[in-house]
């Protein structure tokens, strides 16, 4: 018996070597695009499911992406369409941000399609979606700010009346860091090199994204700092 734990102990610990070493090479592809650009504009990263980065209209990199998202990406670049933002989690779910103020996606909560779609029925212009694996998800649009919990909800509206205006958020499976205009609020695990990030970034954050102790931020006009 201790031979069969001893063995399944070894195989998983194999694994879980592998996927790391497979996400460090996707993100060492991704790091060497960026470089060749000398742009990005804005990124998805995770921790086993693949990475991307965007530049340019609709220019993209991916490594290791879920085949679904990558044939959703390419078919938008046919297209001559802007991308303007590309969520992806651990599990595989996905959503992309398009041009015309709509949303190509896979997996998300029912409720999360809900908003969007109320959003998009209203002429909401939404510039932000972030969700995770486990249900929760935060939507900004150019006026408001919605989550998949009303507490939440409300704790963020109130926040904006001390920090001024959502600019940014962030949802993995365990973290959550919003992004005010004159502040940021953290909870969860949270990588241990951001708040000092958050606290010297001298641009506007616009875009964050977080997968470990990794994370990416921008601001609108392509200003761009990682830890990757």
């Amino acid at each position: 018996m201790n031979n069969v734990l001893n063995i399944r102990f070894i195989f998983i610990a194999l694994a879980m070597l592998f996927t790391l070493q497979t996400s460090a090479q996707d993100r060492e592809f991704i790091r060497q695009q960026i470089e060749e650009w000398g742009e990005c504009r804005n990124v998805a990263i995770t921790q086993t499911n693949g990475d991307l980065a965007l530049y340019g209209k609709n220019g993209y990199a991916n490594s290791g992406c879920p085949e679904e998202l990558n044939d959703a990406i390419n078919k938008l670049n046919e297209a001559n369409l802007y991308i303007d933002d590309v969520q992806l989690t651990e599990e595989g779910r996905w959503l992309i941000l398009v041009d015309n103020n709509e949303a190509v996606f896979s997996g998300i909560p029912e409720s999360l399609q809900q908003q969007l779609h109320e959003f998009y029925e209203n002429n909401e212009v939404v510039t932000s979606v972030t969700f995770n694996d486990n249900g929760d998800w935060i939507i900004i649009s150019q006026n408001y700010v919605v989550t998949s919990d009303e507490e939440e909800t409300n704790e963020i509206t109130a926040n904006c009346e001390k920090l001024g205006k959502v600019w940014a958020a962030c949802l993995t499976n365990d973290a959550m860091v919003v992004v005010y205009e004159n502040g940021y609020k953290m909870d969860g695990n949270v990588p241990s090199t951001l708040e000092k990030a958050l606290d010297e970034v001298e641009f506007d954050v616009f875009r964050l994204k977080i997968a470990g102790e990794c994370w990416f931020m921008a601001d609108v006009d392509g200003n761009f700092t990682y830890n990757m």
